[in-house]
């Protein structure tokens, strides 16, 4: 079917993506009066159910409770005053609040995304689930949209085009090479991640380092636990019985770890990736689509929670006020935090993963636990920590 046969929709902000990013714009567009649509290549029943970041810094709930998002994540999220930082013999608490005078909460993101759902619903926005062939076109010009329905094309107008799609959308790739930058870094190992049917066996997060890799103890609710075992890239998942994964963890985290039903497996590879900058034309990007961190700093949907905040109220003076400044200060302005929290991400990665077996192997993890030591004593490195990790102000 030619595309001069298309139906056409017109909007004023098209949104490519439904995750957190993409609904938090659409609700934060919504209440100064701008329309949007979003478009999603996934099922609304697989959004909901994608099993992804856990941490909320200050800034990020901040921002959803002023939007009426966070009565919910009061209700059943949990507030954590710090971490813990623990190597072979020892293990530290970091008090955020005592360091800061902020901590962060633990939320998971399909928490958030399901709060976002409902609010969307109420607000009647329309998004349009379960779409393939999605091309971002005419960005410089006449900005829109393509893609398919049931094998049927379709067409959506805009003034804008947002992309918060991910890595792995279009959005990225309508951006020519000539026009951004990237910066991007692999790390020689990934995470195996497990979701538990079993209770935290901890209060809060538990960063361990150990010559066998690291493991990072986190939770979900009150009944189900989120554990990470640093591993090779390339890991196959069936090396990894459940006996196996429950043995390395009390390894390099402790014997209390209490072993329970393995609900999800996953192997996540490390890399940081910055596109800059983060516009071309009238089209804009957000979260995943313009930046990747590692996990170990908590940043990836917290960036995408800063970039949307920061985006909302540049859209809406450009198309109601024909004011520009804000749209086009955008990108410095969102790389600024995503710069920083980039950096943090590594420095967290670097102190806390075992690299290679080669030559200096030995030597880096002396520096690894130098750092460690000087983190848990000195005022000036535990603040430091605790100030990037409870999270910056929106705007930084």
């Amino acid at each position: 079917m030619p595309w001069m046969t298309m139906d056409r929709m017109r909007t004023e902000v098209a949104i490519v993506g439904a995750g957190p990013a993409g609904l938090l714009l659409s609700h934060l567009l919504a209440q100064d009066g701008i329309d949007s649509v979003v478009v999603e290549t996934r099922s609304r029943e697989y959004v909901e159910s994608r099993i992804r970041a856990g941490i909320l810094e200050s800034s990020s709930v901040e921002l959803l409770d002023s939007v009426g998002l966070g009565k919910r994540l009061h209700d059943d999220g949990d507030h954590h005053r710090g971490i813990y930082l623990q190597w072979p013999g020892e293990r530290h608490h970091l008090d955020f609040v005592d360091l800061v005078g902020r901590g962060v909460w633990v939320y998971g993101q399909t928490e958030v995304q399901k709060d976002l759902g409902r609010a969307r619903d109420a607000g009647g926005q329309r998004i349009v689930y379960e779409v393939a062939d999605t091309a971002v076109r005419d960005v410089t010009d006449r900005p829109h949209v393509t893609f398919t329905v049931d094998g049927r094309p379709e067409r959506l107008d805009a003034e804008v085009v947002v992309g918060c799609d991910g890595s792995f959308g279009p959005s990225r790739g309508a951006v020519p090479e000539t026009v951004a930058g990237t910066w991007t870094r692999t790390y020689p190992y990934s995470w195996l991640g497990v979701l538990a049917d079993v209770a935290p066996s901890t209060d809060e997060l538990i960063y361990a380092w150990h010559p066998d890799g690291f493991a990072l103890h986190s939770m979900r609710s009150a009944t189900v636990s989120r554990l990470y075992l640093q591993v090779p890239n390339e890991t196959d998942l069936a090396e990894w019985p459940d006996e196996r994964i429950w043995a390395e963890l009390a390894v390099r985290i402790g014997p209390e770890r209490v072993p329970g039903p393995i609900t999800e497996k996953s192997v996540l590879p490390m890399r940081s990736y910055v596109m800059a900058p983060m516009r071309h034309g009238r089209l804009f990007l957000a979260g995943d689509a313009a930046h990747i961190v590692p996990p170990t700093g908590a940043k990836g949907l917290n960036l995408a929670i800063s970039d949307v905040a920061l985006l909302a109220p540049a859209l809406t003076a450009l198309l109601r006020e024909n004011d520009p400044r804000l749209a086009d200060a955008y990108s410095d302005t969102a790389l600024r935090r995503v710069w920083r929290c980039t950096h943090f991400s590594w420095w967290m990665t670097t102190m806390l993963h075992r690299g290679g077996a080669g030559p200096d192997a030995d030597f880096e993890a002396q520096l690894q636990q130098s750092q460690l030591r000087w983190v848990v004593s000195s005022q000036a490195g535990a603040t430091g920590l605790a100030e990037n990790y409870a999270g910056l102000p929106i705007g930084y």
